[in-house]
């Protein structure tokens, strides 16, 4: 069972001494400009959480409603349940979101088919996956995915991928995790963990290496390897 009423993304733009910087400033970038692009006028978010993603969207005659598996702790969700079976009507959306919520089901597939079902003919599946991150809402964290693995899923549930673009390359991925390797120290006890706190919290240091991953991951991009890759699939029937 998951637990209710837990805390969510809300923040989409975080200061440059955070450590989740270096993720958002490559993911929120790449799902605006295809939100921007593709995203209709009638939106289910599935697996939304406190719906961050919503502010993207146009919001005059907007329609947006979200599943997820528990209540947020905002209570945003709309609809409690499992993302593989949705109670909403067939062919009723023009868009279906869906970010970094498929490495946690253990049937990806079926939720890509209720993402098929629930859009109208045309309509634009928007979709964010992991590729590289540690294990996190353990234990329900089961795939990585590749742009490969994503294409063959998507294709092969009748979708066709339109675009597929990588968050940021190998710069800003190998920085984001040692930052996370570096914060995840913070648990140990002793003077490490003091001292780690202090540098990355309060002297900054944490702004310092976002800053050389921006500039190096701008310089010698590579996506050879990647946090995250967004996704916009169109329903092909």
């Amino acid at each position: 069972m998951r637990e209710e009423g837990l805390a969510r993304l809300q923040n989409l733009y975080p200061k440059r001494n955070t450590k989740d910087y270096l993720v958002l400033r490559y993911l929120v970038r790449d799902l605006k400009e295809a939100i921007e692009r593709y995203g209709g006028a009638a939106v289910f978010d599935i697996g939304c959480g406190n719906k961050p993603y919503q502010q993207l969207f146009k919001s005059q005659n907007l329609l947006y409603r979200g599943c997820d598996v528990v209540q947020s702790d905002q209570r945003k969700v709309d609809v409690v349940c499992e993302a593989t079976e949705i109670p909403e009507p067939a062919a009723m959306y023009d868009t279906i979101l869906c970010t970094q919520v498929l490495e946690h089901v253990s049937s990806p597939n079926l939720v890509i088919r209720e993402a098929f079902r629930l859009l109208q003919p045309g309509g634009y599946f928007i979709l964010s996956v992991p590729f590289a991150w540690e294990l996190h809402e353990v234990p329900h964290d089961y795939y990585r995915y590749s742009k490969f693995g994503i294409t063959e899923l998507l294709s092969s549930n009748g979708f066709e991928v339109v675009t597929l673009k990588s968050n940021g390359g190998k710069w800003a991925a190998v920085f984001q995790l040692n930052i996370n390797m570096i914060y995840s120290s913070f648990a140990y006890g002793g003077f490490l963990r003091k001292g780690l706190k202090f540098a990355f919290l309060h002297l900054g240091f944490t702004s310092v290496l976002n800053r050389i991953a921006v500039w190096a991951d701008a310089k010698w991009y590579d996506e050879l390897l990647t946090l995250n890759y967004v996704v916009v699939a169109r329903k092909t029937q």
